[in-house]
């Protein structure tokens, strides 16, 4: 987890203070906000997923396709990439290939022959990585993690949290375990290695019953692929095929590159093994961890984290962003807009909001048919280390290297800011100063989820409690508005973001439940809070 979801009870002190906007300009911004690192483009005032994960087995260009797997996940992480790839040679013995660092997987896989001539193999599992456990500096922490034991060679790519760490941590090295890394992902490797199991997959389900979180986990053995997914089924992973080949990832974007076909989501607690002889019958080998009465798909993965032409828990989120958008309309429309002027125009923040905005304006228009869908921010996909001179606004420059406005389509007109989420606010008070320049007559601010209030155990990057912009104003409206300078600001409903989502009983037979303890604070799995670098030596 991270470090800070130290708690800070900072609301309190400051609920009565009439200068709420400079305490809050002040507190998020120390607070590792926009100005957290001048040399570090984090303008996205956004929770971060802490990870994208893709495998393959058998195909000739393994790591080739997981590079490709990797790159149209690259939003999942960005801070390092890895592959490995695991090689049959002529004497039948196994060799495991691998490269990673840090950066996106552009850049680690940029050397002309890595992916060829480095990474053999016909199976590979890769990793792109946004830290929540351990150094994100640290390249130890860089995944796929790779180990020999007596059983061979073991690569792991991890999506999630664990929720008991520490506990599990401090047992195994009571029992001498020397740990390599500082992230949460090395238990599992050790629980699997000190299991007295004899068959590997009996070790995989007595590693993963022991672990408590929300993870989707892709392991590569010699001659054998393993997908897990967690009980509760928190985190996506989907399977594929790519003609004899079985494909897993995050999300099923990384299949449309390659032209895999999606076949089906894992089910809750489903560990799938893929070897040569399910290769040779097409038939997957399923086991199961635990069973729940009840899935627990994080609401927040259909909020903001995948892209909309993903399948992710079974449903296209482009339809459900939309439906989001809808029911913000209904909820909390936009302001009235007449005949004889026609100055309300609704745009999104790009790109994550796109699709809810046309949802919004879809129903908008139904009964306030001269409000109009304009693009009036453009956002730059190129964002590189910025070098401000002293005396400039580090956050103003990060936020216009990212964002620009179309003037003409913003002057003198009242204008609706569609955007899925508010963390801290430091970027939405900054985009909303942006969007001031352009000279429109009002701005009005619609969210299509409800206030963030409770940080992330389960593979997410929230800030701590005492961060986040609704809890410092108390979820008091007037105090957000005020601090970010707009006519006025809204956001779904809880009840209303349950509504957008796909219910009931999935294709599986599963009941479908969602976890939103980030905007509820109701945790569905024992949380144990731990700070990002605990384990740092």
């Amino acid at each position: 987890m991270l470090d800070r979801f130290k708690r800070l009870d900072i609301f309190k002190s400051y609920k009565n203070n009439i200068n709420l906007p400079i305490i809050l300009e002040n507190k998020l911004s120390n607070s590792k906000g926009l100005d957290s690192d001048p040399n570090d483009f984090d303008g996205e005032d956004k929770p971060h997923s802490n990870c994208a994960i893709f495998g393959i087995y058998d195909h000739p260009q393994a790591a080739v396709m997981t590079y490709y797997g990797l790159h149209s996940q690259q939003h999942r992480g960005q801070e390092a990439s890895g592959i490995c790839a695991s090689e049959k040679l002529e004497n039948g013995k196994y060799r495991f290939n691998i490269h990673k660092g840090h950066g996106i997987a552009l850049n680690v896989f940029s050397g002309k022959n890595t992916l060829t001539n480095v990474l053999k193999g016909s199976a590979a599992i890769g990793h792109n990585r946004y830290s929540t456990t351990g150094a994100s500096d640290s390249r130890a922490n860089i995944q796929p993690f790779k180990v020999n034991f007596k059983e061979g060679h073991l690569a792991l790519s991890h999506n999630g949290n664990f929720t008991n760490t520490r506990q599990l941590r401090q047992k195994l090295q009571n029992e001498g375990t020397l740990f390599q890394t500082s992230t949460d992902s090395e238990i599992f490797l050790h629980l699997i290695a000190r299991s007295r199991q004899t068959e590997m997959i009996d070790k995989i389900l007595d590693a993963a019953r022991q672990i408590t979180g929300a993870y989707s986990i892709i392991l590569l053995t010699d001659d054998k692929l393993f997908a897990i997914r967690d009980p509760y089924a928190v985190r996506p992973l989907s399977m594929a095929k790519l003609g004899s080949s079985f494909v897993f990832a995050s999300e099923t974007c990384a299949f449309d590159i390659i032209n895999a076909d999606y076949v089906r989501d894992l089910k809750a607690g489903e560990v799938i093994q893929i070897d040569d002889e399910v290769i040779r019958t097409g038939e997957v080998k399923s086991f199961f961890i635990d069973k729940k009465p009840e899935t627990k798909h994080c609401i927040f993965e259909y909020v903001y984290f995948s892209r909309p032409d993903s399948t992710i828990f079974g449903h296209t989120v482009d339809k459900v962003r939309r439906k989001l958008g809808k029911n913000l309309s209904l909820e909390k429309p936009a302001p009235k807009a007449n005949i004889e002027d026609k100055k309300v125009v609704v745009i999104s923040v790009p790109d994550s909001s796109n699709t809810a905005a046309l949802g919004y304006v879809t129903e908008t228009i139904k009964s306030n048919p001269y409000v109009k869908l304009e693009l009036g921010l453009i956002r730059s996909h190129y964002i590189g280390r910025t070098f401000i001179q002293p005396g400039q606004d580090n956050r103003e420059i990060k936020v216009k290297s990212k964002f620009n406005t179309v003037k003409s389509v913003l002057k003198d007109r009242i204008v609706v800011i569609v955007d899925d989420s508010i963390v801290r606010g430091t970027t939405a008070r900054q985009l909303v100063r942006l969007v001031k320049e352009a000279g429109p007559k009002e701005i009005h601010l619609r969210i299509t989820s409800p206030p963030i209030i409770s940080p992330c155990y389960y593979g997410m990057d929230f800030p701590s409690k005492g961060e986040l912009i609704a809890n410092q104003c108390g979820e008091d409206l007037e105090k957000i508005r005020e601090y970010l300078d707009v006519n006025s600001v809204e956001y779904l409903s809880l009840e209303k973001l349950h509504d957008s989502v796909p219910q009931g009983v999935n294709k599986h037979g599963e009941k479908v439940g969602y976890c939103d303890a980030c905007f509820s604070g109701n945790y569905p799995i024992p949380i144990e809070e731990i700070e990002k670098t605990e384990f740092e030596g």
